[in-house]
């Protein structure tokens, strides 16, 4: 029998971020992910503190900003990996009406820290921008795919992650810890992404499962150096290469591509590039969302070592070091969550 702090199920952006909390207080852990769940590794990896459909400001966007980005300065030094991308995110205006409201919010005390007051209108080329566009400050990608592969190498070096599905019928409830195969851990907490609607332990939380299917494409001639926002992202890859996303699917809870995401991607392209360009590759993911848009944290409401973090949506990348310190605070100091992301408003 091994004795660790902690189990901690599932292994994409939220899995890595509680285990980095876990490895910075120096407390025991074992990491169990079958590869199932492929959002993390399929996400365009933004973070972007403004919502640029309606032109506010993301929940919290400063604090987790501010704990985000030195929390993936030190992944960068731990797995030797250049992961964080600083670049710009433009918002490409459609109209005049467009770039007055985006002047209207630029000027709003709660955005002018993240929203240039000007407009761009110079373009680049192969890309249509008749009306210019706004630049949100403070913005980039953390190339998410890099990451995760990244950390599940180091845990397995470190003898910490098991690559097989976890069984929650060997769970054993104890009153002091919980017992799992040849483990005995005083936690255990699930960050299973939308894995977590078939764990019976949380599958009562309204976790919603939304696909979304990705293209790369590779266009020599668009010279892009910026993240672009239209009526999709497009995000410069290197190499000629650019990720383009994504679909929203409320229905098709599978990881399969199809032909009709693949044409709705590429109608909406041409509408925003018009240079030459060639699909190489195409991806789908379930993100792990709410009705609130809001995370999912906290205790199970029976067995008081059992503990969910879930729920981080399409904003993983941003939100999961927030999440995983307010999760870890609370079970090692009894810190109140944050009203807004405690499963007890579920109930």
């Amino acid at each position: 029998m091994k004795n660790v702090d902690y189990i901690v199920v599932g292994c994409g952006l939220a899995g890595i971020a509680f285990s980095e909390q876990l490895r910075a207080a120096n407390r025991s852990f074992m990491v169990f992910d079958d590869g199932s769940q492929q959002s993390s590794k399929v996400a365009a990896g933004l973070y972007n503190p403004v919502t640029l459909k309606r032109f506010t400001k993301v929940w919290n966007a400063k604090a987790q900003l501010d704990l985000a980005i030195p929390k993936y300065t030190q992944l960068e030094a731990l797995l030797q990996q250049d992961l964080n991308h600083k670049l710009p995110v433009r918002r490409k205006f459609a109209s005049v009406k467009e770039q007055n409201e985006w002047f209207v919010a630029s000027d709003q005390p709660v955005l002018c820290d993240f929203m240039a007051p000007t407009i761009i209108k110079e373009s680049c080329e192969g890309l249509k921008a008749d009306f210019g566009f706004g630049e949100v400050l403070h913005s980039g990608r953390i190339d998410t795919a890099r990451l995760v592969n990244s950390y599940h190498a180091y845990l397995q070096d470190e003898g910490k992650l098991e690559r097989e599905r976890f069984a929650y019928d060997a769970v054993g409830l104890e009153t002091d810890h919980i017992q799992y195969k040849n483990l005995e851990a005083k936690h255990i907490v699930f960050t299973e992404g939308f894995g977590l609607c078939k764990n019976p332990f949380f599958n009562n939380l309204p976790l919603r499962g939304l696909k979304g299917e990705m293209l790369t494409i590779k266009a020599p001639k668009l010279k892009m150096d910026f993240i672009l926002k239209s009526s999709i992202f497009l995000v410069p890859l290197g190499n000629d290469e650019f990720w383009v996303g994504a679909t929203y699917e409320h229905h098709d809870k599978t990881h399969t591509v199809s032909e009709a995401g693949k044409a709705e991607l590429l109608s909406k392209l041409k509408t925003v590039i018009d240079c030459e360009f060639e699909v190489v590759n195409q991806v789908a993911g379930i993100r792990p969302t709410t009705k609130d848009r809001r995370p999912l944290v906290g205790r199970h409401p029976e067995h008081k070592n059992m503990f969910v973090l879930n729920g981080l949506g399409t904003r993983g990348v941003m939100i999961s070091p927030y999440v995983a310190q307010q999760l870890f605070d609370f079970i090692e100091f009894g810190t109140a969550l944050d009203p807004e992301i405690d499963i007890r408003r579920c109930s």
